[in-house]
C-alpha cells in the first residue's frame, strides 16, 4: 500500500493566454507536513484552488488517498477528507462558535423538513472538545464571531479544519494577519496536527515559521515547481536563491 496522500500529475491552470500553473507534480506523503513557498503570483494557491475544487484545472491529474479524484467544489472536497483554511476564513459572523464548527454538517435531534431540530447541545459538546484537542482558547464559545479578535477567529478556522481533517489539512498563510502570540498559538495547533498524524500542506511567506513547523519545502516561482527540498538539507538563503530564480531545475520525489 502506498504512503501517498496527495499526488499531482502535470496540474496546470490557465486563465486565457496567462498561465497561472504549468506542469506541477507534486507529492505529499501520509504524516507529512509540506511548506509550499514563493514569491506573489507564483502560483501557490492557484495550486491549492485546483486541489481542493474551487477552480477547474485545465489540464493534469489529481490523485488522493489513492485514487484519481475531480472534485467538483470545496464541499467534495470536504467530504473525502480535505480541509481547508482560506485566508478569507469563510466564517459566519452573526453565529457562534458551535455554529461555525459545524456549519454545512449540522447536526439534528430530528430532520422533517421545516419542522428539523438542531441538536445544539451535542455541537456545543463537540465544539469544546475539538477546541480542547487543538489547545484553542476561547473564553465564551456563545459569543458571536464578529465580537472575536482576528487571533481568536483565525483559531476558530483552524479548529474547524483541524476537528473534521480525516486525511488532510490546507493552510493558506494562517498567521499573515496575526500578532506574536496569536501567531504562537496557531503554530502549537500545527505542531498538535503532526503528532496527530494528519498530513498539512502550509503556504507562507515566513520562512522562519516553515523551517519550525515542517519537513519538506516546495518552490513555485513563475506557475511552476522549481524545488522540492527536504527542511534539514536546506536554509532560507537557499530556499530565496529559488524564489529569486537565482537556482532552479528539475524537480523529482525519491
Amino acid at each position: 500500500m502506498t504512503d501517498i496522500i496527495l499526488e499531482t500529475r502535470g496540474l496546470t491552470k490557465r486563465y486565457g493566454g496567462v498561465h497561472a500553473l504549468e506542469d506541477a507534480n507534486f507529492i505529499l506523503r501520509k504524516g507529512e507536513h509540506v511548506a509550499v513557498v514563493g514569491d506573489n503570483g507564483a502560483g501557490k494557491s492557484t495550486f491549492v484552488r485546483q486541489v481542493t475544487g474551487v477552480e477547474q484545472r485545465t489540464s493534469g491529474q489529481i490523485f488522493f488517498d489513492g485514487q484519481e479524484v475531480s472534485h467538483s467544489g470545496p464541499l467534495e472536497a470536504r467530504e473525502a477528507g480535505i480541509e481547508t483554511v482560506f485566508q478569507t476564513l469563510a466564517l459566519a459572523d452573526d453565529l457562534d462558535v458551535p455554529s461555525n464548527l459545524y456549519l454545512g454538517r449540522e447536526l439534528f435531534k430530528f430532520r422533517l423538513g421545516p419542522f428539523s431540530w438542531l441538536d445544539r447541545r451535542t455541537m456545543r459538546e463537540r465544539t469544546l472538545e475539538a477546541l480542547k484537542t487543538t489547545a484553542v482558547k476561547i473564553p465564551n464559545v456563545d459569543n458571536p464571531i464578529r465580537n472575536m479578535s482576528g487571533g481568536q477567529r483565525q483559531c476558530v478556522a483552524i479548529a474547524r479544519a483541524a476537528a473534521f481533517a480525516s486525511k488532510l489539512i490546507i493552510m493558506d498563510e494562517p498567521t499573515a494577519a496575526l500578532g506574536v502570540q496569536e501567531t504562537a498559538q496557531v503554530e502549537n495547533i500545527i505542531r498538535g496536527l503532526k503528532e496527530r498524524g494528519v498530513p498539512m500542506i502550509l503556504i507562507s511567506h515566513n520562512l522562519r515559521q516553515v523551517f519550525d513547523l515542517v519537513d519538506r519545502i516546495v518552490v513555485f516561482r513563475r506557475g511552476r515547481i522549481v524545488a522540492s527540498l527536504n527542511r534539514d538539507e536546506t536554509d532560507g538563503n537557499d530556499i530565496v536563491s529559488y524564489i529569486t530564480g537565482v537556482k532552479g531545475g528539475e524537480v523529482s520525489y525519491a
